[in-house]
């Protein structure tokens, strides 16, 4: 927690309003009046005319819409500014006065496994030699990790859930904001990576932690070896994502959509379900319809792909 006049002060901000108590960061729309949000450009401008947060780090021009029970903190680089403070606010990962650890029934654990203060697992789990399970974990019932799995501080797993070897869940996003001389401050993830009932995670794949809230792999998803999500990323039911894939932060993916080996998302993107990507491909704008296989990369319906590739072996000949 800290006063607003301080944060004002940590950010270089010249502040002379109220004595306010700030408890955390978040979004926008997700921010409770007493949490500090930030605002990066006009594209939010919505989001911050409806905020509920307490104050708001924000570009000189968007003043304006910001709302009479918000207090602002005007500054030219306002998303540098996030960043700064965003190290303030980070939760601890260790903490020797969290309770002991709590262990379901019939599970498992390897005396080679450390589990963090603050777990809790649920029944009938099997943990393997050199898991490791953070503070404050969550696991549910009948949940397999695998030699060396490691699973992050605050993140939740369902029930039904394997974790394969060597993957990483709530590892930091990749987040940085880059100053004008060229050197990039870290924006810390203090949010967690929640994942649902019956998820099988392959070896050495990565599941990034949010920013502010959570990253979501939803019910039924199946992830192959050598995958990476990206912070903030929904995955929606019953998805399959195959080797090497990736998918950039903040992007969301509808039901059942498939990702070919080495495709590729871009980031702030929303995909519709029942959209199946080739392998290779690489998806940089929005799919509304659901229903399509897509090929390639600029990306093209599979079919057209095809042609193309058809068209290309003949003047080759």
């Amino acid at each position: 927690m800290m006063l607003l006049k301080e944060i004002a002060k940590v950010i270089g901000i010249a502040y002379e309003g109220p004595e306010l108590e700030i408890k955390g960061m978040n979004t926008l729309l997700d921010a409770s009046e007493h949490e500090i949000s930030f605002v990066a450009s006009s594209q939010y401008k919505a989001d911050l005319e409806n905020t509920k947060a307490a104050a708001v780090i924000v570009p000189l021009e968007l003043i304006t819409s910001v709302p009479e029970s918000c207090m602002a903190l005007p500054c030219e680089e306002s998303y540098l500014k996030m960043a700064i403070l965003s190290k303030y606010f980070t939760r601890p990962i260790l903490d020797d006065k969290a309770p002991s650890p709590i262990i379901g029934k019939n599970s498992q654990i390897s005396s080679k496994a450390h589990i963090e203060n603050g777990a809790i697992i649920g029944d009938n789990c099997t943990i393997l030699a050199g898991a490791y399970i953070g503070l404050h974990v969550r696991l549910g019932d009948n949940v397999t990790l695998h030699p060396n799995s490691s699973i992050y501080a605050y993140c939740e797993i369902g029930n039904d859930v394997i974790v394969h070897a060597g993957s990483v869940v709530g590892s930091d996003g990749f987040g940085f904001a880059h100053t004008k001389t060229g050197e990039h401050v870290k924006i810390y993830q203090n949010g967690n990576v929640v994942i649902e009932d019956d998820v099988e995670i392959g070896s050495n794949s990565t599941i990034d932690c949010a920013v502010f809230g959570s990253t979501m792999i939803k019910k039924g998803v199946k992830i192959d070896n050598l995958v990476q999500i990206g912070h903030n990323c929904v995955i929606g039911e019953y998805s399959i994502i195959v080797s090497q894939a990736g998918v950039a932060g903040s992007t969301t993916l509808g039901r059942n959509v498939v990702l070919g080996g080495q495709s590729a998302i871009s980031g702030h993107l929303d995909i519709a379900p029942f959209t199946t990507f080739a392998g290779r491909s690489g998806a940089t704008k929005n799919i509304k319809e659901s229903g399509k296989t897509f090929a390639g990369f600029p990306l093209m319906e599979h079919r057209q792909w095809l042609k193309i590739q058809a068209r290309i072996a003949k003047l080759l000949r």
